[in-house]
């Protein structure tokens, strides 16, 4: 019988490792180019509770990591 060699990820783990494949496929610039769109469509809820400005300040420290 073969063990299994795979092991459990936390959500952060998984969150990190899916925002460095985004980065290596799109380049860093790109979270600050989603994050000015995420202002403008959708989110309502959230760009009345904090203001577009929040979306293009998540997208710069995303993209700056």
């Amino acid at each position: 019988m073969s063990e299994d060699t795979t092991t459990k990820m936390s959500r952060s783990e998984a969150g990190r490792k899916g925002g460095r494949t985004t980065k290596e496929r799109y380049g860093g610039d790109h979270f600050g180019r989603i994050g000015k769109i995420g202002g403008k469509k959708g989110g309502e809820t959230t760009k009345q509770r904090y203001g577009s400005e929040f979306y293009q300040k998540i997208g710069r420290i995303g993209g700056s990591k």
